[in-house]
């Protein structure tokens, strides 16, 4: 009998967002007023909560989140908060206290908005990172 040959086949995930880690001690509708005023943006406070996918038994987390559609450069906004309860969206950075994802990647310069946002009297501190860097972003779905 001849011998079955098994390939594996190894998918890396391809992520469709850009990704700036903020730092601040403010809250995050005082976050996100900030950064509409010096972005010209219009994030507002999402109905119910960002939530994780579930990878494994009770490893899910939901997570406030403000979001907005920009029409013209056909282009979705989100600002969601890190750390919810014991939890953490990205918890490869447990110093960063929220996420601003802009998916339609290249659609913005991202070292341009780094710049902005450190200039937000609300933000600490703002770094723009590659979301294949982290396994957590797996669980992560826009």
């Amino acid at each position: 009998m001849a011998k079955i040959k098994k390939h594996n086949l190894t998918l890396e995930p391809e992520y469709d967002f850009d990704m700036i880690g903020i730092c601040s001690h403010h809250s995050d509708y005082r976050l996100a007023w900030g950064i509409n005023e010096a972005m010209g943006l219009h994030l507002a406070k999402a109905d119910e909560e960002f939530a994780t996918d579930k990878v494994k038994k009770n490893n899910s987390s939901s997570h406030s989140f403000y979001e907005y559609y920009d029409e013209d450069n056909m282009c979705s906004y989100f600002l969601i908060k890190n750390v919810s309860g014991n939890r953490m969206l990205v918890s490869e950075q447990p110093k960063i206290d929220f996420f601003l994802f802009i998916k339609e990647p290249n659609s913005v310069d991202e070292s341009e908005w780094v710049q902005k946002l450190n200039a937000v009297p609300s933000v600490l501190a703002a770094y723009a990172f590659d979301p294949e860097e982290f396994d957590s972003m797996q669980n992560i779905s826009l």
